[in-house]
């Protein structure tokens, strides 16, 4: 499962400290999905139907009794069940399963079925990752929350993967918007998504719009290179001025339609329905780790994105601090 590193400008505790959360994520992530196998496999979903009912005679320590107690008391919570505090950190966002999430273990029948049950309830948890930190936290979108691409985005691919999704850069005071930016181990890749109808055709060119085909309609779209292009064009600049090196690729991606450019253009590579699946299992046969020039990388990006963001409540008007 890929990394959410940065959702549009929402403030992100990876901005905090690139070189710890990746690493941090992978191990958590690992510990928690061993665990919840384990108690599938030795049937022990049955009785997590109960945790709600914290007077269970059956459950005298529940899960749900000890998340609470964690919350209520930070700092007294194992290493593999919240990710530890760090200055600028909130260990009360890192449980990774939650009572909610267990409590439907015991009525799954297979290994499949169980893991696409722990990624999508590991889906909360990394949108807090990118949009809150110990003092700060950002509102999302509900957009994001049902956002089919991010999704597919971040089960798909492999933990090492860091992700940039709608990034908004600050650059000489001015926002601008970029395309999404996949940070690997091996390359950034700057990618912009063109898909509509299946089937769809995109004819492209050098003009400032394409023609969108369908079975029985043609409309214009606004040339997507425009927007790749600037992407590319920020994330080089700035690899460039602080000695990254790493290299920076451009993608057109279309999963259900077609791309039609008889002369493309130097250095963007295009996958659509007709090779998709070669692209994407050789992106998911990656098994080099996280490397040291692919976290730099991301911080420079990080460095230079804008961020909204506001107190929280918690920390408003807390003694001993001036108002």
């Amino acid at each position: 499962m890929a990394q959410l590193i940065k959702l549009q400008d929402y403030v992100s505790r990876y901005a905090q400290d690139i070189y710890l959360y990746p690493s941090r994520y992978v191990r958590l992530k690992k510990k928690q999905w061993e665990g919840l196998k384990e108690k599938w496999e030795n049937g022990h979903g049955q009785p997590y139907k109960d945790l709600k009912n914290e007077s269970s005679p059956e459950l005298p320590d529940s899960i749900l009794d000890k998340i609470k107690s964690r919350i209520r008391q930070p700092g007294t919570v194992k290493d593999e069940e919240i990710v530890p505090e760090s200055p600028g950190q909130s260990d009360d966002q890192d449980i990774l399963m939650d009572a909610d999430a267990l409590t439907s273990i015991s009525s799954i029948k297979t290994e499949d079925e169980l893991k696409q049950h722990f990624l999508d309830n590991l889906l909360p948890f990394q949108l807090k990752w990118a949009s809150s930190t110990l003092m700060e936290r950002s509102f999302i979108a509900k957009e994001f929350t049902h956002d089919r691409t991010l999704k597919f985005l971040l089960q798909r691919f492999p933990d090492t993967f860091l992700i940039l999704y709608k990034p908004i850069f600050l650059l000489k005071k001015a926002p601008v918007e970029a395309e999404l930016v996949l940070v690997t181990p091996s390359a950034a890749i700057c990618i912009s998504f063109v898909e509509a109808e299946e089937d769809a055709a995109f004819v492209g060119s050098k003009d400032r719009f394409w023609i969108k085909k369908t079975k029985n309609k043609e409309t214009k779209i606004l040339n997507p290179l425009i927007a790749l292009n600037r992407t590319e064009k920020i994330v080089k600049s700035l690899f460039d001025m602080y000695g990254v090196d790493l290299p920076v690729q451009k993608l057109l991606l279309s999963r259900n339609g077609y791309f039609d450019y008889p002369l493309p253009p130097y250095g963007v590579q295009f996958i659509d329905k007709r090779n998709f699946e070669e692209w994407f299992l050789a992106q998911r046969g990656m098994k080099s780790p996280l490397k040291h020039m692919q976290l730099k990388a991301a911080q420079v990006l990080l460095q230079f994105c804008q961020t909204t963001s506001v107190r929280r409540l918690e920390w408003e008007n807390r003694p001993g601090e001036e108002k």
